[in-house]
């Protein structure tokens, strides 16, 4: 492994063969440093004295009973955080305003493990089974209003376990005003629970103290290389045959169009722009919706297809497009790391 001096000028393909048990990163002085001393700061002005370990792993996540959670290696150097984005076209938890909205999430997980909340008849009455088989894939209702809104891709609707961290993580947030914000919707009932049990508990010793880490950096023999192609898979799925009336509606197959610009040249040059706008709007991960465009490009060429209406009315329909074709994927079951 290189030194840190070298750090910044390795190349990608020798920084992918190297395994994450050798990089040469550590919690302190990195990204991550000042919003862990946040999130601690957040708890203790709630009255929760009880502060949840941290170590580094490959992602976000905290283990079944473990009152502490795993923090993402790429958030500790600039350099991984430049292979991150390459590798899956965004930096989950990158900013310091969605950083703390996954550390808030991740601490909901956490202490719920340590007081042991699930545990209680009250929970499962608000948030419904936590022994649920955690699914491989979930179908979100975007406007449902019994689940408030934290992280992207109405992840509170995964499973009852997420519903309390995501709750936990609204009412955490300084300054949030949950109460007006979630007025007159039912997610409100479970903010209020929260509110109500976690007075309870307010600088109590936790039941469970475990110290135990899960997946640390030493661990991960893995190379980044291997790392990253397992990940993009979870994001990738199977092109549904009848998507080409769709693009045939866009653009044309007819021969007498062939001195026209070709399709598949036409939404390569408009990708950026509309994954940028896509992925904000609908809060999928970048790379999913990367997936989808990169099939529609590869299946605008097979179809021979050009453009013959104007620029910004094929802009605009490929938008359309590429937003309901996402949104298919997120109703046909959307998958997403677990955090």
């Amino acid at each position: 492994m290189p030194t840190r001096f070298k750090w910044s000028l390795i190349s990608d393909e020798r920084l992918l063969d190297t395994r994450i048990c050798d990089l040469p990163i550590r919690i302190k002085g990195s990204f991550f440093e000042p919003h862990i001393k946040r999130l601690y700061s957040e708890l203790n002005d709630r009255g929760i004295r009880f502060k949840p370990h941290v170590w580094l792993s490959a992602e976000w996540f905290t283990p079944d009973g473990v009152p502490g959670f795993a923090i993402p290696f790429y958030l500790t150097h600039p350099r991984l955080m430049r292979l991150e984005r390459k590798q899956m076209l965004e930096l989950e938890g990158g900013t310091d305003v969605e950083c703390m909205r996954i550390l808030r999430h991740e601490a909901g997980h956490a202490i719920d493990n340590a007081f042991r909340l699930h545990f209680k008849r009250r929970w499962h009455q608000i948030f419904g089974l936590f022994t649920q088989r955690y699914p491989d894939s979930y179908k979100p209702k975007p406007n449902s209003r019994r689940y408030v809104l934290n992280l992207d891709a109405w992840y509170a609707q995964a499973h009852p376990a997420e519903d309390f961290a995501e709750t936990f993580a609204v009412w955490l947030q300084p300054r949030s005003n949950w109460r007006r914000r979630y007025r007159n919707w039912p997610a409100l009932r479970k903010l209020e629970y929260i509110d109500e049990v976690l007075k309870e508990i307010s600088g109590t010793r936790p039941k469970n103290r475990v110290r135990r880490k899960v997946e640390t950096l030493p661990e991960i023999k893995t190379t980044l290389r291997e790392h990253y192609v397992r990940k993009q898979r979870l994001y990738e799925f199977q092109w549904p045959a009848y998507l080409d009336a769709d693009l045939r509606r866009i653009f044309s197959f007819d021969p007498r169009h062939k001195s026209r610009m070709t399709a598949a040249s036409f939404l390569r040059s408009i990708k950026r722009e509309c994954e940028q706008l896509v992925g904000d709007g609908t809060g999928v991960h970048k790379y999913a919706i990367d997936h989808v465009y990169k099939l529609m490009i590869e299946r605008a060429g097979q179809l021979k297809l050009r453009v013959t209406g104007s620029r910004e009315q094929a802009k605009r329909e490929t938008m359309i497009m590429l937003t309901a074709q996402t949104m298919n994927v997120v109703h046909s079951g959307y998958h997403r790391i677990s955090l």
